[in-house]
């Protein structure tokens, strides 16, 4: 992929899975896209519109099948949730659970995140943006297609509010470093507080299924709380 206005080659970090689509969730995909989507377009949206209100708008990247997606927008109704995925049969079944939640605070989005925070999330619009258990990377040589780089950070930066949070997890150990390596690194957050856990003491968000998974690996959880630096 190229990046729009460098035309330099930009380096995904996933690998887009069209996956076998149940029909349930082409059903969900068919009927209830209309309600919940939001397309891809190289244009900033308009919150007011997209929601039919003002309210905090909290944005998920890749939310995997949306059930915990789905839990945060049911308990936090005087909240907006934007989840982002690529994995078409994971949105078929967010969908699913929203209907069934009879939920009207979240829309989804089937697209590359990045380019989605570059081009449609407007500058200082975002309350929290949520990165639970992105992929990651373990061989080494793959290490440059990790999520959370410098010029991530910056772009999430620039699209939270003035006391903004970026909220992070992951069970491996070695992307756990590179993250506090990268964190070192910037001046646009500052780390309100790190806890790693055995599953048992999430921060401030409920538990996934990669965490689980991750857990029956024996892997330890580590959970960040980043603020967005009030001098940049």
């Amino acid at each position: 992929m190229q990046d729009q206005n460098s035309g330099k080659r930009t380096i995904r970090s996933f690998v887009r899975r069209v996956g076998r689509l149940t029909p349930s969730q082409q059903k969900a995909l068919d009927e209830l896209w209309p309600d919940y989507g939001i397309e891809y377009l190289v244009e900033p949206l308009d919150f007011q519109t997209v929601f039919g209100r003002h309210a905090p708008v909290v944005l998920e990247i890749g939310f995997g099948n949306g059930e915990s997606l789905v839990q945060q927008a049911t308990e936090n109704p005087d909240r907006n949730f934007i989840g982002i995925e690529v994995h078409a049969p994971g949105v078929g079944h967010c969908l699913l659970r929203a209907r069934d939640a009879g939920i009207d605070n979240l829309r989804l989005m089937n697209h590359d995140a990045i380019e989605v925070l570059s081009h449609q999330i407007p500058c200082d619009s975002l309350s929290r943006v949520n990165l639970y258990f992105p992929d990651p990377w373990p061989k080494k040589r793959h290490h440059k297609r990790r999520i959370v780089q410098p010029d991530f950070l910056h772009l999430v930066a620039d699209r939270l509010q003035k006391s903004g949070t970026l909220h992070v997890a992951t069970d491996w150990a070695d992307y756990a470093e590179h993250i506090n390596e990268v964190l070192s690194r910037s001046d646009r957050f500052t780390c309100t507080e790190h806890r790693e856990h055995a599953g048992d003491r999430p921060l401030d968000r409920p538990g996934t299924k990669f965490e689980q998974r991750g857990l029956k690996k024996g892997h330890r959880i580590r959970d960040w709380c980043l603020l967005k630096s009030t001098n940049t």
